[in-house]
């Protein structure tokens, strides 16, 4: 009887034991916002509702595209039978090497004494690059970013330990370039600050500065001694030009800037998930490049070790294959022909409703985005009353807008603007 008892009151207590949980590591970690445009969009039944908030192109069908030079190249590469071996630290070389004269020129005094690598994209690009100078660049680490800008631009420069600043950039008066602002705050700052200038096709207002204006803004950073960081996520996929949209870019280096860029090829080439970019610094000549690609990979390998290699290749079969690159040319431009004549259309619907707003501002702005000019209450309108889903603060994505969709599109903003 003493033994049941015992072992009655053993098991008691073991099942005490493990019905009492310790409390969770993760019990006060808070609810982060959910994605509203994605999750209202789906939720809604209407079967005409239009996503404007997706950031990636579509075709005239709203549908995803793979350019017809990225299926032919990746059937190269899959010919090839080649091994799955690691990448360098610095990824695939056909790669950046390329990466570096479509972004750079051919005839660049920078390629020399240019330290490359392969990245997670551009994200990952900019991870790299606000590591990079949050580690080694010599003066404040404080980056100046333009306000607005890309949403996760501030994110990712915070994590990588940098303090972010904004300068004025978008006028909202004119829904255009605070031109006089941008440069008052470049001048204002103190000398040898790191600013991050958009390449083409500003993110989210699609406002870019002239080439008249990019030189003056050159001169003024010149001036103060600033750090030049670009973010070039859409070279070609804005005006249809490789060579036009990477202006800013190549004139910043040929009046002597060694400066750091981050390219990314999800749009120019629809290469979402393969997560394909490159990172790059400008250095004064082979000898410093040899240190500074030193550092960069022992930023690199802590992070992901090295990048992946598929989409790296294909990206190398078309940029170092002249039928194929001469095929991507054309193929890009087609997307950034369809996205401004969707400007052009947009604009022309508005107006024959007779909307007395200047909707200028559509068709001068570039690239796959557009800033409406819509309140935040005017796009929830759409939203609830005409299932049109986009960002509150008035952008829209262009790509997301078909032959088939504009025309009540520009209905919808004509009933909640006028």
């Amino acid at each position: 009887m003493m033994l049941s008892s015992l072992r009655i009151a053993s098991r008691r207590t073991a099942v005490a034991r493990t019905s009492i949980r310790a409390a969770s590591a993760w019990a006060k970690i808070p609810q982060g916002p959910p994605v509203r445009i994605t999750e209202a969009f789906k939720a809604d039944s209407f079967d005409k509702k239009i996503n404007l908030g997706v950031g990636a192109y579509r075709d005239d069908k709203g549908k995803p595209y793979v350019l017809p030079s990225v299926r032919a190249a990746e059937e190269k590469v899959i010919a090839s039978r080649l091994n799955k071996e690691y990448a360098g630290i610095t990824g695939v070389p056909e790669f950046t090497k390329a990466a570096a004269v479509l972004a750079y020129g051919a005839d660049s005094s920078a390629l020399d004494r240019l330290a490359i690598t392969q990245s997670i994209s551009g994200t990952g690009a900019l991870r790299i690059g606000g590591a990079f100078l949050a580690r080694h660049y010599p003066g404040a680490k404080t980056i100046y970013i333009p306000q607005p800008s890309w949403a996760n631009h501030a994110a990712v420069f915070k994590d990588c330990g940098l303090e972010v600043e904004k300068y004025a950039y978008y006028n909202k008066d004119t829904i255009g370039l605070d031109y006089e602002g941008m440069v008052a705050d470049i001048n204002s700052a103190p000398d040898g600050s790191i600013f991050l200038f958009h390449a083409c096709a500003h993110n989210p207002t699609g406002v870019d500065p002239t080439p008249e204006q990019w030189k003056e803004i050159e001169a003024a950073v010149k001036a103060k001694g600033h750090h030049a960081f670009f973010d070039m996520a859409y070279q070609g996929f804005a005006s249809g030009n490789i060579h036009t949209d990477a202006f800013a870019v190549r004139h910043f280096v040929a009046e002597g800037h060694n400066i750091t860029l981050s390219q990314s090829f999800a749009k120019n080439m629809g290469l979402y998930g393969e997560r394909i970019g490159a990172f790059s610094v400008v250095c004064a000549d082979a000898e410093e490049r040899k240190r500074v690609d030193s550092q960069v990979k022992i930023l690199v390998r802590p992070m992901y070790s090295n990048p992946p290699i598929h989409g790296a290749r294909i990206a190398a079969e078309i940029l170092n294959t002249p039928a194929l690159y001469d095929q991507w040319l054309i193929e890009v431009k087609g997307m950034a022909d369809r996205i401004i004549t969707m400007r052009a259309l947009l604009k022309d619907n508005l107006e024959k409703l007779g909307s007395k707003h200047d909707w200028s501002h559509i068709t001068s702005q570039i690239g796959m985005f557009a800033y409406t000019g819509l309140t935040p209450e005017q796009m929830d309108q759409l939203a609830k009353e005409h299932s049109v889903y986009a960002t509150r603060d008035g952008r829209i994505s262009v790509a997301g807008i078909t032959s088939e969709n504009v025309s009540r599109l520009a209905e919808a903003i004509f009933k909640v603007k006028g």
